[in-house]
């Protein structure tokens, strides 16, 4: 990878390379629509690219890809391939992704050039940070509201706490589908 991306990637320089974590906690709905709770490992690959020139704006960013195992089970139970990306003029990160159950997430923020924890959020309907579903997530588990901590502690470990916020149809309350994990960087 060249200095001139590595120097452009600002918040987002820290990341690239190889990560593992197998102290995931993941709460989500479970089949019968209720909440189930699974400790999970997974790996994700940050690849520096860029510059991504758009007229006037120049980004910068990671090609990204992540699995996801609970303990104990040979088979991925989440996969997602996506983008986080730097407009160091505009001092946002932005983070796009697709999940293969049908739902894609353009989620950011403001962040310094050298922070080393940040938020990103994303909202159903938002015309510019927002989420979009097949028709049977938008009808029975419609996400209204993404946000994404990110805290880099060193060289070597980052942590990072989600929470999809869902409407699960029929039910009166949101569901918190919140995911977290501590990784290492073993590339």
């Amino acid at each position: 990878m060249s200095d001139e991306i590595l120097g452009n990637l600002g918040p987002l320089r820290k990341l690239a390379g190889i990560w593992e974590g197998d102290r995931g906690d993941d709460t989500a709905p479970s089949d019968d629509r209720g909440t189930e709770t699974n400790k999970f490992r997974e790996r994700i690959t940050f690849d520096p690219m860029g510059p991504v020139n758009n007229h006037e704006q120049s980004l910068y960013g990671l090609r990204y890809a992540t699995m996801a195992w609970r303990l104990g089970e040979p088979d991925p139970f989440h996969e997602e391939v996506g983008y986080w990306l730097w407009d160091g003029s505009q001092k946002q990160v932005f983070r796009c992704f697709i999940v293969p159950r049908g739902i894609t997430v353009l989620a950011g923020g403001k962040v310094e050039p050298d922070a080393k924890s940040f938020r990103l959020t994303a909202e159903v309907g938002s015309d510019i940070y927002g989420i979009c579903s097949n028709p049977f997530l938008d009808r029975e588990f419609k996400t209204v509201r993404y946000e994404l901590q990110v805290t880099i502690h060193d060289a070597q470990t980052f942590s990072y706490e989600e929470d999809t916020v869902i409407q699960i149809k029929n039910q009166p309350t949101l569901f918190h589908h919140v995911d977290k994990n501590t990784l290492k960087r073993v590339g």
